[in-house]
């Protein structure tokens, strides 16, 4: 991979590399992913182009993750909601209760909401014109899911016009211990959610450890210094605690009045490698934690295909 400032390059096998990464999502037992959102042009959005251009993503379906900043602001709103609009006719695009587009918008904090929003007010507003431009599209509303600061969630977020709140990942900065007490910090967050009074989507931990980033810090954690908070992170889980967790998250939704019952459960993270949270196999082909979702999602302890990796 090229890692000049500016230029993302993937190898000539991408097409290979993403039919595995498909077929071992499908094995896990996964209906969806959840791509990160940036724009057509933007590096980063290659690997979703290259899904979506896949034949063997008609068997997988997927949606969006958005960072709010990438919307711009009340003054100056970016073209990226249009775009994902556009995604959103896709075939595979994941859609929950009557046909709505499932759409997450994160990373929000109270603060930015009023300097680049004016305030909820402002953010209410351009969540109803996303709305209503997708019905103009053909579709039906988009079920918005708003992701971030938990205490400005729990105030706000039903006044803004989520559907529902959730979080990208459960964790602390500082943090640290063992796996099981990771997935406690997780499962109080979607507690301390639902003082919103909206559904939670529960976001499922695999891990969390930034020492790879806190070693070789990267160019847009511009306040990390090598080596800063090396000891702080938690455990790798053990297949059984990962899939406890994943049915944890599940039982949890299921428990919910039928009027606060997310239509999805989010795991954080398919590759989020550099911090501790992944899904994919890791070399030389360490399937445990692929195994230890489908044993939960499938209900099955099947050995996984000699050819997954």
């Amino acid at each position: 991979m090229n890692r000049a400032p500016n230029t993302l390059d993937f190898p000539t096998s991408i097409e290979t590399e993403m039919d595995k990464e498909i077929d071992q999502a499908i094995f896990a037992g996964l209906d969806y992913w959840a791509f990160a959102a940036y724009g057509a042009n933007h590096p980063m959005s290659k690997a979703l182009y290259e899904f979506r251009a896949r034949p063997k993503a008609a068997n997988l379906r997927y949606c969006m993750f958005t960072e709010l900043g990438r919307w711009g602001s009340l003054a100056k709103q970016s073209s990226l909601p249009h775009e994902h609009i556009g995604l959103m006719a896709d075939k595979n695009y994941l859609r929950v209760e009557n046909d709505r587009p499932l759409y997450f918008l994160g990373f929000i904090k109270g603060a930015d909401v009023q300097r680049s929003w004016g305030g909820v007010e402002g953010l209410r507003s351009a969540l109803s014109k996303f709305k209503s431009d997708a019905n103009g599209a053909g579709l039906a509303d988009p079920y918005i899911v708003l992701a971030g600061d938990m205490k400005f969630l729990s105030q706000e977020a039903a006044n803004v016009g989520a559907d529902a709140v959730g979080s990208y990942a459960l964790t602390t900065g500082n943090g640290r211990g063992s796996f099981v007490d990771l997935a406690k910090y997780a499962e109080k967050g979607w507690n301390d959610l639902a003082a919103s009074q909206l559904p939670v989507v529960p976001t499922v931990m695999t891990g969390w450890d930034r020492r790879p980033r806190i070693e070789h810090p990267v160019p847009w954690e511009t306040k990390q210094r090598p080596g800063d908070g090396i000891t702080n992170f938690y455990a790798a889980p053990t297949k059984k605690e990962l899939a406890g967790h994943l049915a944890q998250s599940i039982s949890w939704v299921n428990s919910r009045a039928p009027d606060r019952r997310a239509p999805a459960v989010l795991i954080y993270a398919w590759n989020e490698n550099d911090e501790g949270g992944w899904l994919v196999p890791t070399m030389p082909c360490q399937t445990d934690r692929l195994e230890a979702l489908r044993e939960v999602l499938k209900a099955t302890a099947q050995s996984p295909s000699k050819n997954l990796c």
